[in-house]
Protein backbone atom coordinates (compact mmCIF):
# COMPACT_ATOMS: atom_id res chain seq x y z
CA UNK A 1 0.00 0.00 0.00
CA UNK A 2 1.42 3.70 -0.87
CA UNK A 3 1.71 6.06 1.92
CA UNK A 4 -1.08 6.85 3.04
CA UNK A 5 -1.27 10.82 3.00
CA UNK A 6 -2.64 12.27 7.35
CA UNK A 7 -4.33 15.73 6.62
CA UNK A 8 -4.27 17.65 9.61
CA UNK A 9 -6.46 20.55 11.00
CA UNK A 10 -4.28 22.83 13.14
CA UNK A 11 -7.43 23.16 15.91
CA UNK A 12 -7.38 26.55 18.28
CA UNK A 13 -4.52 28.76 17.55
CA UNK A 14 -4.14 30.10 21.31
CA UNK A 15 -4.43 25.91 22.59
CA UNK A 16 -1.79 23.64 22.09
CA UNK A 17 -2.78 21.96 19.06
CA UNK A 18 0.29 23.40 16.82
CA UNK A 19 2.28 22.31 20.05
CA UNK A 20 1.50 18.34 20.00
CA UNK A 21 1.50 18.93 15.95
CA UNK A 22 5.17 20.01 15.52
CA UNK A 23 6.05 17.34 18.67
CA UNK A 24 4.33 14.78 17.22
CA UNK A 25 6.85 15.51 13.44
CA UNK A 26 9.85 16.11 15.71
CA UNK A 27 10.17 12.29 15.37
CA UNK A 28 11.48 11.73 11.85
CA UNK A 29 10.58 7.71 11.80
CA UNK A 30 6.87 8.98 11.82
CA UNK A 31 7.49 9.83 8.22
CA UNK A 32 8.34 5.81 7.67
CA UNK A 33 4.43 5.32 8.55
CA UNK A 34 2.80 8.60 6.37
CA UNK A 35 3.16 11.72 4.61
CA UNK A 36 1.38 14.08 7.51
CA UNK A 37 -0.24 17.15 5.44
CA UNK A 38 -0.64 20.19 8.23
CA UNK A 39 -3.43 22.26 7.04
CA UNK A 40 -2.79 26.14 8.41
CA UNK A 41 -0.89 29.03 8.14
CA UNK A 42 3.11 29.38 7.19
CA UNK A 43 3.41 32.57 9.44
CA UNK A 44 0.83 30.94 12.00
CA UNK A 45 3.01 27.88 12.31
CA UNK A 46 6.22 29.86 12.68
CA UNK A 47 4.79 32.10 15.38
CA UNK A 48 4.23 29.37 17.45
CA UNK A 49 7.55 27.70 17.18
CA UNK A 50 9.25 30.51 18.06
CA UNK A 51 7.72 31.12 21.05
CA UNK A 52 8.05 27.58 21.79
CA UNK A 53 11.52 27.56 20.95
CA UNK A 54 11.28 24.39 19.20
CA UNK A 55 14.29 25.26 17.12
CA UNK A 56 15.56 22.19 14.80
CA UNK A 57 12.24 21.75 13.50
CA UNK A 58 10.58 23.17 10.05
CA UNK A 59 7.90 22.64 7.99
CA UNK A 60 7.67 21.89 4.17
CA UNK A 61 5.48 24.75 3.07
CA UNK A 62 3.55 24.30 0.06
CA UNK A 63 0.76 26.01 -1.70
CA UNK A 64 -0.90 22.67 -3.60
CA UNK A 65 -0.71 19.00 -2.11
CA UNK A 66 0.63 17.70 -5.36
CA UNK A 67 4.23 19.74 -4.51
CA UNK A 68 4.31 17.36 -1.13
CA UNK A 69 7.25 16.16 0.12
CA UNK A 70 6.73 12.11 1.16
CA UNK A 71 9.49 12.71 3.51
CA UNK A 72 8.84 15.93 5.31
CA UNK A 73 6.15 16.93 7.69
CA UNK A 74 4.20 19.42 5.19
CA UNK A 75 2.13 22.24 5.59
CA UNK A 76 -0.51 23.71 3.56
CA UNK A 77 -0.24 27.71 3.26
CA UNK A 78 -4.55 27.85 3.56
CA UNK A 79 -3.66 31.69 4.16
CA UNK A 80 -1.13 34.45 4.10
CA UNK A 81 -2.04 37.31 6.40
CA UNK A 82 -0.61 37.19 10.02
CA UNK A 83 -3.40 36.47 12.47
CA UNK A 84 -3.14 37.54 16.14
CA UNK A 85 -2.38 34.67 18.74
CA UNK A 86 -2.84 35.04 22.35
CA UNK A 87 -2.07 32.02 24.28
CA UNK A 88 -4.60 30.50 26.53
CA UNK A 89 -7.23 32.82 25.58
CA UNK A 90 -10.37 31.98 24.06
CA UNK A 91 -11.35 34.33 20.87
CA UNK A 92 -13.62 34.65 18.01
CA UNK A 93 -10.49 34.95 15.65
CA UNK A 94 -9.10 31.83 16.93
CA UNK A 95 -12.14 29.87 16.49
CA UNK A 96 -12.52 31.67 12.28
CA UNK A 97 -9.26 29.48 11.73
CA UNK A 98 -9.54 26.91 13.58
CA UNK A 99 -13.25 26.50 11.23
CA UNK A 100 -11.26 27.58 7.74
CA UNK A 101 -8.37 24.61 8.91
CA UNK A 102 -11.44 22.18 9.11
CA UNK A 103 -13.27 23.02 6.12
CA UNK A 104 -10.18 22.97 4.05
CA UNK A 105 -9.00 19.50 5.13
CA UNK A 106 -12.64 18.06 4.72
CA UNK A 107 -12.53 19.50 1.01
CA UNK A 108 -9.38 17.94 0.57
CA UNK A 109 -11.14 14.66 2.02
CA UNK A 110 -13.42 14.76 -0.01
CA UNK A 111 -11.25 14.99 -3.65
CA UNK A 112 -8.90 11.98 -2.08
CA UNK A 113 -6.24 14.81 -1.85
CA UNK A 114 -5.48 13.34 1.51
CA UNK A 115 -6.59 9.47 2.73
CA UNK A 116 -7.22 9.88 6.73
CA UNK A 117 -8.27 12.90 8.94
CA UNK A 118 -6.71 13.87 12.27
CA UNK A 119 -7.83 16.87 13.96
CA UNK A 120 -6.29 19.20 16.53
CA UNK A 121 -8.23 20.21 19.59
CA UNK A 122 -10.78 23.26 19.18
CA UNK A 123 -13.30 25.17 20.88
CA UNK A 124 -16.34 24.58 20.59
CA UNK A 125 -17.61 27.65 21.45
CA UNK A 126 -14.97 29.92 19.35
CA UNK A 127 -16.06 28.62 16.68
CA UNK A 128 -19.77 29.04 17.22
CA UNK A 129 -19.00 32.72 17.34
CA UNK A 130 -19.08 32.73 13.33
CA UNK A 131 -20.81 29.43 13.02
CA UNK A 132 -23.66 29.08 14.97
CA UNK A 133 -24.62 25.90 13.66
CA UNK A 134 -21.25 24.36 14.84
CA UNK A 135 -22.00 21.41 17.78
CA UNK A 136 -18.16 20.06 16.96
CA UNK A 137 -16.05 18.07 15.09
CA UNK A 138 -18.26 14.81 15.03
CA UNK A 139 -21.61 16.18 14.52
CA UNK A 140 -20.17 18.46 11.17
CA UNK A 141 -18.43 15.71 9.72
CA UNK A 142 -21.26 13.66 9.67
CA UNK A 143 -22.97 16.55 7.89
CA UNK A 144 -20.09 16.43 5.76
CA UNK A 145 -19.43 12.57 4.59
CA UNK A 146 -22.25 9.79 4.42
CA UNK A 147 -23.21 7.43 7.66
CA UNK A 148 -23.81 7.52 10.94
CA UNK A 149 -20.82 9.40 12.88
CA UNK A 150 -20.05 6.90 16.39
CA UNK A 151 -18.19 8.25 18.53
CA UNK A 152 -15.51 5.66 19.64
CA UNK A 153 -13.01 6.31 22.41
CA UNK A 154 -9.85 3.95 22.03
CA UNK A 155 -6.87 2.63 23.88
CA UNK A 156 -4.77 -0.52 24.98
CA UNK A 157 -7.56 -0.54 27.76
CA UNK A 158 -10.65 0.04 25.74
CA UNK A 159 -13.11 0.63 23.01
CA UNK A 160 -15.74 2.52 23.78
CA UNK A 161 -18.36 3.54 21.76
CA UNK A 162 -21.82 5.60 22.91
CA UNK A 163 -25.59 6.23 22.31
CA UNK A 164 -25.88 9.80 22.45
CA UNK A 165 -23.04 12.41 22.35
CA UNK A 166 -22.90 15.64 23.07
CA UNK A 167 -25.89 16.70 24.44
CA UNK A 168 -27.10 17.81 28.44
CA UNK A 169 -27.57 15.16 30.94
CA UNK A 170 -31.39 16.24 31.39
CA UNK A 171 -32.09 15.31 27.66
CA UNK A 172 -30.27 12.12 27.53
CA UNK A 173 -32.98 9.39 29.06
CA UNK A 174 -35.61 10.85 26.55
CA UNK A 175 -32.88 10.45 23.62
CA UNK A 176 -32.78 7.08 24.10
CA UNK A 177 -35.15 4.45 22.10
CA UNK A 178 -34.78 0.20 21.40
CA UNK A 179 -34.56 1.23 18.03
CA UNK A 180 -31.57 4.02 18.60
CA UNK A 181 -29.96 1.46 21.04
CA UNK A 182 -29.67 -1.43 18.73
CA UNK A 183 -28.48 1.01 15.84
CA UNK A 184 -25.58 1.47 18.02
CA UNK A 185 -25.14 -2.04 18.82
CA UNK A 186 -25.29 -2.91 15.01
CA UNK A 187 -22.47 0.30 13.87
CA UNK A 188 -20.18 -0.70 16.65
CA UNK A 189 -20.37 -4.89 15.89
CA UNK A 190 -19.38 -3.55 12.27
CA UNK A 191 -16.87 -1.16 13.08
CA UNK A 192 -15.09 -3.47 15.63
CA UNK A 193 -15.25 -6.14 12.26
CA UNK A 194 -14.47 -3.88 9.30
CA UNK A 195 -11.94 -1.11 10.81
CA UNK A 196 -9.85 -3.15 13.61
CA UNK A 197 -10.34 -6.69 12.54
CA UNK A 198 -11.91 -8.59 15.02
CA UNK A 199 -13.73 -11.44 13.44
CA UNK A 200 -16.59 -12.04 15.77
CA UNK A 201 -16.41 -8.74 18.35
CA UNK A 202 -18.29 -9.40 22.07
CA UNK A 203 -19.82 -5.98 23.24
CA UNK A 204 -20.67 -4.92 26.44
CA UNK A 205 -23.28 -2.85 26.61
CA UNK A 206 -23.62 -0.21 29.99
CA UNK A 207 -27.27 0.09 31.64
CA UNK A 208 -28.69 3.92 32.23
CA UNK A 209 -29.01 4.04 35.61
CA UNK A 210 -27.69 3.36 38.93
CA UNK A 211 -27.36 -0.62 39.33
CA UNK A 212 -28.59 -1.15 35.77
CA UNK A 213 -31.46 -0.04 37.01
CA UNK A 214 -31.94 -2.20 40.42
CA UNK A 215 -34.58 -4.73 38.53
CA UNK A 216 -36.71 -1.67 37.77
CA UNK A 217 -36.59 0.04 41.48
CA UNK A 218 -34.12 2.50 39.72
CA UNK A 219 -35.52 3.17 36.53
CA UNK A 220 -37.02 1.29 34.10
CA UNK A 221 -34.73 1.89 30.67
CA UNK A 222 -32.88 -0.96 31.23
CA UNK A 223 -36.01 -3.70 30.88
CA UNK A 224 -37.96 -1.36 28.29
CA UNK A 225 -35.54 -0.18 26.15
CA UNK A 226 -31.77 -1.74 26.72
CA UNK A 227 -32.61 -5.39 27.45
CA UNK A 228 -34.60 -5.54 24.65
CA UNK A 229 -32.04 -4.17 21.74
CA UNK A 230 -29.42 -6.91 23.54
CA UNK A 231 -31.88 -9.18 22.45
CA UNK A 232 -32.83 -8.40 19.15
CA UNK A 233 -28.84 -8.02 18.63
CA UNK A 234 -28.11 -11.07 19.35
CA UNK A 235 -31.21 -12.42 16.87
CA UNK A 236 -29.16 -10.92 14.24
CA UNK A 237 -25.65 -12.95 15.17
CA UNK A 238 -24.08 -10.12 17.28
CA UNK A 239 -22.29 -11.10 20.76
CA UNK A 240 -24.34 -7.94 22.75
CA UNK A 241 -24.15 -9.00 26.94
CA UNK A 242 -25.73 -6.38 29.32
CA UNK A 243 -26.97 -4.50 30.55
CA UNK A 244 -24.14 -3.87 32.94
CA UNK A 245 -23.95 -1.39 36.02
CA UNK A 246 -21.43 1.56 35.22
CA UNK A 247 -20.35 1.49 38.53
CA UNK A 248 -18.76 -2.12 38.65
CA UNK A 249 -18.18 -2.59 35.09
CA UNK A 250 -14.92 -0.84 34.49
CA UNK A 251 -12.33 -3.25 35.78
CA UNK A 252 -9.25 -5.06 34.18
CA UNK A 253 -10.73 -8.24 34.22
CA UNK A 254 -14.21 -6.91 32.38
CA UNK A 255 -12.26 -4.72 29.84
CA UNK A 256 -10.17 -7.72 28.90
CA UNK A 257 -13.45 -9.83 28.32
CA UNK A 258 -14.81 -7.70 25.63
CA UNK A 259 -13.78 -6.29 22.44
CA UNK A 260 -15.92 -3.07 22.31
CA UNK A 261 -18.24 -1.45 25.27
CA UNK A 262 -21.47 1.10 24.52
CA UNK A 263 -21.89 3.67 26.83
CA UNK A 264 -25.80 5.43 26.96
CA UNK A 265 -24.28 9.12 27.59
CA UNK A 266 -20.83 11.26 26.87
CA UNK A 267 -19.71 11.43 30.99
CA UNK A 268 -20.25 7.60 31.41
CA UNK A 269 -18.32 6.72 29.14
CA UNK A 270 -15.41 9.32 28.77
CA UNK A 271 -15.41 9.50 32.73
CA UNK A 272 -13.71 5.95 33.31
CA UNK A 273 -11.96 5.89 29.83
CA UNK A 274 -9.85 9.23 30.81
CA UNK A 275 -9.08 8.19 33.84
CA UNK A 276 -7.14 5.07 32.35
CA UNK A 277 -6.25 6.19 29.27
CA UNK A 278 -5.96 10.00 29.03
CA UNK A 279 -2.59 10.57 28.13
CA UNK A 280 -2.31 8.06 25.15
CA UNK A 281 -6.12 8.05 24.50
CA UNK A 282 -7.63 8.07 20.84
CA UNK A 283 -11.06 9.69 19.90
CA UNK A 284 -12.29 7.96 16.43
CA UNK A 285 -15.62 9.05 14.62
CA UNK A 286 -16.63 5.63 13.15
CA UNK A 287 -19.42 4.82 10.94
CA UNK A 288 -18.59 7.41 8.23
CA UNK A 289 -17.46 6.99 4.74
CA UNK A 290 -13.93 8.48 6.13
CA UNK A 291 -11.54 7.84 9.13
CA UNK A 292 -11.02 10.93 11.50
CA UNK A 293 -8.98 10.49 14.74
CA UNK A 294 -8.53 13.04 16.96
CA UNK A 295 -6.49 13.16 20.56
CA UNK A 296 -8.67 12.71 24.04
CA UNK A 297 -7.83 15.80 25.56
CA UNK A 298 -8.64 19.37 24.46
CA UNK A 299 -7.12 22.92 24.04
CA UNK A 300 -5.60 23.33 27.62
CA UNK A 301 -5.73 26.95 27.70
CA UNK A 302 -3.79 26.41 30.68
CA UNK A 303 -0.10 25.18 29.22
CA UNK A 304 -0.61 26.89 25.94
CA UNK A 305 2.57 28.41 24.83
CA UNK A 306 4.58 26.95 27.98
CA UNK A 307 5.89 24.53 25.56
CA UNK A 308 4.99 21.32 28.30
CA UNK A 309 2.15 19.48 26.37
CA UNK A 310 2.14 15.93 26.37
CA UNK A 311 1.46 15.01 22.45
CA UNK A 312 1.78 11.52 22.99
CA UNK A 313 -2.48 11.55 22.53
CA UNK A 314 -2.11 13.26 19.13
CA UNK A 315 0.64 11.07 18.07
CA UNK A 316 -1.56 7.40 18.77
CA UNK A 317 -4.44 9.61 17.04
CA UNK A 318 -1.80 9.53 13.75
CA UNK A 319 -0.67 5.99 13.83
CA UNK A 320 -4.53 5.08 14.57
CA UNK A 321 -5.71 6.35 11.52
CA UNK A 322 -3.46 5.08 9.63
CA UNK A 323 -3.80 1.45 11.34
CA UNK A 324 -7.66 1.86 10.96
CA UNK A 325 -7.42 2.99 6.95
CA UNK A 326 -5.15 -0.24 6.21
CA UNK A 327 -7.67 -2.11 8.16
CA UNK A 328 -11.08 -0.54 6.10
CA UNK A 329 -8.76 -1.31 2.75
CA UNK A 330 -8.17 -5.00 3.64
CA UNK A 331 -11.91 -5.41 5.36
CA UNK A 332 -12.55 -4.04 1.33
CA UNK A 333 -10.03 -6.24 -0.41
CA UNK A 334 -11.66 -9.61 1.19
CA UNK A 335 -15.06 -8.85 1.22
CA UNK A 336 -15.14 -7.68 -2.49
CA UNK A 337 -13.14 -10.41 -3.59
CA UNK A 338 -15.16 -14.03 -3.17
CA UNK A 339 -11.74 -16.13 -4.49
CA UNK A 340 -9.57 -13.65 -1.72
CA UNK A 341 -11.66 -14.42 1.26
CA UNK A 342 -11.50 -18.41 0.39
CA UNK A 343 -7.88 -18.28 0.47
CA UNK A 344 -7.37 -16.82 3.66
CA UNK A 345 -9.89 -19.44 5.02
Amino acid sequence: MAKIKVGISIGDLNGIGMEVIIKTFLDNRVMELCTPIIFGGAKTSSYHRQALEIKDFSFNIINKIKDINIKRANLLNCWNEEVEIKFGEPSETAGKYAFKSLEKVTDALKNKEVNVLVTAPISKANIQKNQSAFIGHTEYLGQQFDGDPLMIMLSDAMRIAFVTGHIPLSEVANSLSEKKILSKIEQLSKTLIQDFGISKPKIAVIGLNPHAGEDGMLGTEEKEIILPAIKKAKQKDILAFGPYSADSFFTKENLQNFDGVLAMYHDQGLTPFKTLSFSEGVNYTAGLSIVRTSPVHGTAYDIAGKNCADEKSFRNAVYMACEIYRKREEYKALTSNPLLKLSTK
